[in-house]
């Protein structure tokens, strides 16, 4: 009966502390999924950026080739 009084509550914290710790874990791997989603958003617009900085780089230049040719016009 003392076995039954000890064995009960120790089996209980064991439990509620490997649920905690099951917990945890899930949380971690949760977080790091997130993570990699925001790394992979930001890479894309890293990318998206550099296209758009590049099609204002050919933009400007066509531009400038434009008023050299009005300015000659003139």
């Amino acid at each position: 009966m003392i076995y039954a009084a000890f064995f009960f509550p120790a089996a209980a914290s064991v439990l509620v502390f490997s649920m905690k710790y099951g917990s945890a874990v899930l949380q971690a791997r949760v977080r790091l999924g997130e993570d990699q989603a925001y790394r992979d958003i930001a890479a894309q617009a890293a990318a998206a950026q550099a296209g758009t900085a590049a099609a204002l780089a050919d933009i400007q230049s066509r531009l400038a080739a434009i008023e050299k040719i009005l300015k000659d016009v003139e």
